[in-house]
């Protein structure tokens, strides 16, 4: 019998495997040294949808401002708000998501992309003229006193958006040299876009409302109002 015959066959060799979505070659360099330069402070980040979303520790909310300024080129400004993750359904006591129940069962909204671990969130977007990217900073607020350094003095374009979200979400930026009222009169007690803001409007007159009508001349009171109720009932 000759030696090839008793030479075993080689095995054939393997695929390589299919090419793996790489990094994103733009953003991905941006975050990383972010990483580098935050360390613990940097909570949690996500690439999506073509875009950079980081979450940052409160206390590190104004360095990285500085950061993407100065190292990253972001020095265009777009806004800052905030965000309220109370549950409308919490509100009114209604059993909102059951863990033993059918999988059809949509989950409770989490924080959003990149996380968070509080009810409020400040959130602010920047944007690299230069390099054609943004990007969406986040940070988790204390519940009871929620409250972040102020960027107006890196950021000047920050200095209205700080006192609307001041306003309307009651968060309070130290270091903010004018925090005052835009739009609300400056006796108004509350914050309207915090989702235990009572909606009073709702509560004088069913959503979305009676239109009042005047009665015309000559004619008794209520009579016209009667009409348009009826009308509005046909």
């Amino acid at each position: 019998m000759s030696s090839e015959a008793e030479t075993p066959t080689a095995a054939p060799a393997e695929q390589a495997p299919a090419d793996t979505p790489t990094a994103d070659p733009v953003r991905q360099p941006l975050l990383d040294q972010l990483a580098g330069e935050l360390g613990d402070d940097l909570l949690g980040s996500e690439i999506a949808g073509s875009d950079l979303w980081v979450r940052v520790h409160r206390s590190a909310w104004r360095r990285v401002f500085e950061l993407c300024k100065t190292r990253l080129d972001m020095r265009y400004f777009c806004f800052l708000s905030g965000l309220d993750w109370q549950l409308n359904q919490e509100l009114s006591g209604e059993k909102v998501w059951d863990p033993g129940a059918p999988e059809t069962t949509p989950e409770p909204p989490g924080t959003g992309v990149a996380g968070g671990d509080t009810r409020f969130q400040v959130f602010a977007r920047l944007y690299s003229i230069k390099r054609k990217v943004g990007i969406t900073l986040k940070a988790d607020l204390d519940d009871e006193a929620p409250s972040v350094d102020s960027v107006a003095d890196i950021y000047p374009g920050a200095d209205w958006h700080e006192r609307e979200a001041w306003e309307f979400y009651g968060f309070d930026f130290p270091g903010h040299l004018g925090l005052r009222h835009i739009y609300l009169p400056s006796e108004f007690e509350g914050n309207p876009l915090r989702k235990d803001f009572p909606l009073l409007a709702r509560e004088v007159k069913p959503w979305p409302g009676l239109v009042d009508v005047e009665a015309l001349p000559g004619e008794p009171e209520g009579e016209g109002e009667d009409e348009d109720e009826a009308g509005g009932e046909g």
